[in-house]
């Protein structure tokens, strides 16, 4: 009797356990890329950037905790450049051309690379892609906190 309450409880404890790792399990779900206008880099944060950067820029969007490097707190980039915001750091970072985490996959952001990458087809046209990085860059200038 003793042996089947002492399995029992095993069994009980392993699948609590079981439930417990499942639920802290981060799913990530893929969905086909909304196109925004350049203009707004307000909108296109809120599209493009926000799933991992967080709302508010400090790194705590809902996909965050899948990635394995965690997104930088965009907030305190100037801060962390002495008071100046490194804008063609920024720029550089957006349009793929420097050494990523891994976490954003090999050369550029895997949810959106296209936009922000010239083609050879032109689409986007080289003007769009500075026009689309520009205004995204001022808009992570404008999260920027004392």
């Amino acid at each position: 009797m003793h042996l089947r309450r002492l399995v029992c409880a095993v069994s009980v404890f392993l699948l609590a356990f079981t439930i417990v790792c499942a639920a802290q399990e981060v799913i990530i779900k893929k969905v086909p890329m909304k196109h925004v206008a350049a203009y707004s880099g307000e909108s296109m944060y809120a599209n493009y950037c926000a799933v991992c950067h967080g709302d508010n820029g400090r790194g705590n969007g809902p996909a965050a905790k899948a990635l394995m490097v965690s997104p930088p707190d965009l907030t305190r980039l100037a801060k962390q450049n002495d008071g100046k915001f490194p804008e063609s750091h920024v720029y550089t970072v957006i349009r793929g051309d420097t050494n990523l985490p891994t976490a954003h996959g090999a050369k550029d952001m895997p949810v959106w690379a296209e936009l922000f990458t010239e083609s050879s087809g032109g689409i986007p046209s080289n003007a769009e892609v500075h026009r689309r990085i520009s205004n995204l860059t001022k808009y992570v200038e404008s999260l920027q906190k004392n």
